[in-house]
């Protein structure tokens, strides 16, 4: 890891902070996670070195890998991608908050291995096929599911559609049933529509390419 990766991230982090504040929100209090996801361990551990401390990831083998290779560092890990109940035991020993469940069976399973974990449900507002995520008229018994088998299920988390208009209707929409349902926490917003989710009450956003750069694809 180079001093010149750190203050790269950092310069970037900065102007993340800077777009927040910019919305309307305050940088204090809305969480960003950095989505290492592709990237090296060293741009993990410059991200780190920058300020961050919530690190995300969309593979079960990644997070893992990562974890091991950084596990001295105050990293809390939050698992973004669709969950397979047979990496659960796996993540469960690194994973802070898993942000992706849309099943019973998911909410089960990490309830098993990590009792009391962290826990949002995602919503799937796209209506697009293939879309992990949660209907929305499920939420409501996807938490108190989750709540029932012990885990802290903290708030509610979306991916949104790339156009402005349908971005904040989705954001918009996931913040009042976050409200309805008495949970404190939106994971939504990204790179592209960070704004409009500051804009619309998100206390997460997932930050890749604004700290990261473009990535390589996977191989």
């Amino acid at each position: 890891m180079s001093d010149a990766l750190v203050d790269e991230i950092a310069e970037r982090l900065a102007g993340i902070k800077e777009r927040i504040a910019a919305a309307g929100g305050d940088p204090g209090r809305v969480r960003i996670v950095g989505v290492s996801k592709t990237f090296d361990a060293d741009h993990a551990r410059a991200a780190v070195g920058a300020g961050l401390t919530h690190l995300g990831e969309n593979y079960a083998g990644e997070l893992i890998e990562k974890a091991e290779v950084l596990s001295d560092l105050p990293i809390s890990w939050h698992y973004l991608g669709a969950i397979q109940t047979n990496k659960v035991g796996k993540l469960a020993p690194v994973v802070s908050c898993f942000e992706s469940t849309a099943r019973e069976r998911e909410l089960a399973a990490i309830a098993t291995r990590s009792p009391g974990a962290h826990a949002m449900v995602q919503v799937d507002l796209t209506g697009l096929p293939q879309r992990n995520g949660a209907h929305p008229d499920e939420v409501e018994h996807l938490v108190a599911r989750g709540r029932a088998l012990g885990l802290d299920v903290v708030g509610l988390m979306t991916v949104a559609l790339p156009e402005p208009d349908a971005a904040r209707a989705a954001f918009r929409r996931l913040r009042s049933m976050a409200t309805d349902l008495g949970l404190a926490e939106c994971s939504m917003g990204m790179t592209e529509d960070l704004e409009i989710a500051v804009e619309e009450g998100s206390t997460e956003i997932r930050i890749g390419r604004a700290l990261f750069g473009f990535r390589a694809p996977r191989g």
